[in-house]
């Protein structure tokens, strides 16, 4: 077992759908298998709901495989979601843990107070720093390899606005400049920013994480703390 930092290169240990059932198990949200062969998870109020979905592959995002798709419904009986959260391969399951756990927690899912400089603040508060030319939108990881950016949507990110100019918040992990993704995750544009902001508080924590396994593109990038 390694204890590695920082936790944005440190991949998902293989264990990205375990980790995640446990914790939506945990939080007594109910799980189903699809005709699609995904796993359907609804939490008990089923206005949150959260599928695996990388057996049936639906899209990539920055060339990887979407693997979890989180949402959010404004009442039991509506048909369309408020919004969506997608999440690939390889994204720490600490951080998508914590975002369930905001959401869980919240009493209204598909609306939020805070603005999208609460997202920012997260993560400053970590020692992420603002990008020079978009200081409003933009942070970076003093390492360069991490990204947290409100920008336009990617194709087939779903949410209940229907405009094609909305900004959503992006991230992804890029261990060296022009390698490809370790992982990336796409927030539509109605994702209460206070929930991305758990998710990037989350991400930049520097408490080391559990591995068995290192990604080898950002293996060199790890810092080993110690080893159990």
């Amino acid at each position: 077992m390694y204890w590695v930092t920082p936790r944005h290169l440190a991949g998902d240990d293989d264990a990205l759908a375990e980790r995640i059932g446990d914790t939506l198990r945990g939080l007594g949200w109910r799980m189903w298998p699809t005709s699609r062969s995904t796993l359907l998870y609804v939490s008990p109020d089923e206005l949150r709901g959260a599928e695996w979905i990388l057996a049936s592959y639906p899209f990539e995002l920055g060339g990887l495989p979407v693997a979890w798709q989180l949402s959010a419904r404004p009442h039991a009986d509506a048909v369309m979601t408020g919004w969506n959260a997608y999440f690939t391969a390889g994204v720490p399951p600490e951080a998508l843990a914590d975002f369930l756990l905001a959401l869980d927690a919240r009493e209204v899912p598909d609306t939020g107070f805070a603005d999208h400089e609460s997202v920012l603040t997260a993560l400053g508060a970590r020692g992420w720093l603002r990008d020079m030319d978009r200081p409003r939108t933009t942070a970076t990881d003093p390492g360069f390899s991490g990204h947290v950016s409100l920008e336009t949507l990617p194709p087939l990110i779903h949410d209940a606005d229907p405009r094609d100019d909305l900004l959503g918040w992006q991230a992804w992990a890029e261990p060296a400049l022009g390698a490809p993704y370790l992982w990336c995750a796409s927030f539509s544009a109605s994702v209460p920013h206070d929930l991305v902001a758990a998710f990037a508080s989350s991400l930049a924590s520097p408490v080391p994480v559990p591995r068995r396994t290192l990604p080898e593109s950002s293996q060199d990038r790890l810092t080993v703390v110690r080893r159990g």
